[in-house]
């Protein structure tokens, strides 16, 4: 398909890959800006709650069961039929891969029954993009992509252009963030909760394990901070204890994160000559006040500009997914109706079959 914009793009976006069901509509005009027309977005938290965390197979009916609800409702804010779109993007992975199955499932149904292009979104490549719903920032930039199920450091050269520099050997950020709190009898979601426990709290507390010091490359590990972590909360019972473990614990986390992402500047600033150098962190741990400030300072130190999305659009949603779309759209890029549910898909595919974070049969992060 040739490129399409010759006028603005009103793409609706389909997102159902965790424990949220969203559709958004958004335009892209031909100067680049971006209108978020309609975002609707359902929670599952409640459902999930009662187990500590998300249960595959409740989100997946739970998306069956509201996904046609969702979308009317993006539609009727935006005031907008079916015939004014000129796309449907909908997110085809990674994630559970039920879920997957019942937004894209839609997204093609729309797509057929009204004869609209359709766009087989990275649920990742959401993300990367998803601070550009409500600011203007050019590409190239460097992106720390920290969520639940997914932490890495990527270097962003345009639509469906990146490249790998780091990623997690082991846990995500943001599932050492939800198990730890776990571990220390708090509510789920565990993220939010262990942020509002540690307001107050002494971070250097508690000494926690600093992975991967002195390692070649930008890479992450968790797993050894959650453990000790659980291994402290076991023991710690009194209020204030528990307030300095969890600062101790945000603290660590978001301590590793910055050294990262700094060791990651310094080599982007240098292979750019300090040209055009900006940040951007996006996914739900940068909905963390802690963690946004901590590399706000170390951007800044570096000669990093420094963007992170509205919190709205941290959590997982589909306006970034229908952005993600209609930038595809409008350089041609599209899907046929036999695009398939992917519960993996890296979005530099290239350095994961060169050197795979994770070999066959194991366990780890969706990346």
């Amino acid at each position: 398909m040739s490129p399409q914009q010759k006028s603005d793009l009103t793409v609706l976006g389909i997102e159902t890959s965790c424990d949220e069901t969203a559709a958004a509509v958004v335009r892209l005009g031909e100067d680049g800006g971006v209108e978020v027309m309609s975002s609707i977005v359902a929670s599952q938290i409640a459902e999930h709650r009662p187990y500590g965390g998300v249960v595959p197979e409740i989100a997946a009916r739970s998306h069956v069961e509201t996904i046609d609800t969702v979308i009317a409702e993006a539609m009727t804010e935006a005031g907008l039929g079916f015939g004014d779109l000129s796309g449907v993007a909908a997110t085809a992975g990674p994630g559970l891969v039920g879920g997957v199955m019942v937004g894209l499932s839609a997204g093609k149904a729309i797509a057929l029954g009204r004869g609209l292009p359709l766009i087989a979104v990275n649920h990742l490549e959401g993300h990367a993009v998803s601070a550009r719903l409500d600011s203007r920032i050019d590409y190239p930039f460097l992106l720390l992509l920290v969520s639940g199920g997914h932490c890495q450091l990527l270097e962003v050269e345009g639509v469906g252009r990146c490249r790998r520099l780091g990623s997690t050997i082991d846990d995500a950020a943001g599932e050492a963030f939800d198990k730890i709190a776990k571990t220390m009898g708090l509510p789920y979601p565990g993220g939010p909760a262990l942020e509002r426990l540690a307001d107050g709290g002494d971070p250097s507390r508690f000494t926690l394990p600093r992975a991967l010091l002195g390692r070649e490359g930008c890479d992450f590990s968790f797993s050894g901070l959650k453990t000790a972590a659980a291994r402290l909360a076991e023991g710690v019972t009194d209020p204030i204890d528990r307030r300095d473990l969890a600062a101790s614990v945000q603290g660590a986390i978001t301590r590793q994160l910055v050294e990262r992402s700094a060791k990651a500047m310094a080599a982007y600033a240098a292979r750019r000559g300090g040209r055009g150098l900006r940040f951007v962190v996006a996914g739900g741990v940068a909905a963390n006040g802690a963690v946004r400030d901590g590399l706000r300072t170390a951007a800044t130190a570096h000669g990093f500009s420094f963007t992170a999305p509205a919190l709205a659009y941290c959590t997982d949603n589909a306006a970034m997914i229908a952005l993600a779309g209609a930038e595809r759209l409008a350089l041609g890029l599209t899907d046929g109706l036999d695009a398939v549910a992917r519960p993996r898909w890296p979005l530099d595919e290239a350095a994961a079959l060169a050197d795979p974070t994770h070999v066959p049969g194991r366990k780890g992060a969706k990346a």
